[in-house]
């Protein structure tokens, strides 16, 4: 998955402005966070990376 701006970067940001301006907890965030950490461990990680590169390149391909 070929991103200009990481993917990681965006879901951070995501995540400072749900902590800054909609009142995400610290232990909301670490929930979240074991929670994908725990996911990226099932069988389900390959099926959510395909469905997120789709949407990637889709979105991509849009702006085009």
């Amino acid at each position: 998955m070929n991103v200009s701006i990481p993917l990681v970067a965006i879901l951070g940001m995501v995540a400072y402005v749900a902590w800054r301006y909609m009142g995400l907890r610290v232990w909301h965030a670490l929930i979240c966070l074991l929670f994908g950490f725990f996911l990226a461990a099932t069988n389900a990680a390959p099926e959510i990376r395909h469905l997120v590169a789709a949407i990637v390149e889709w979105l991509s391909t849009s702006q085009h």
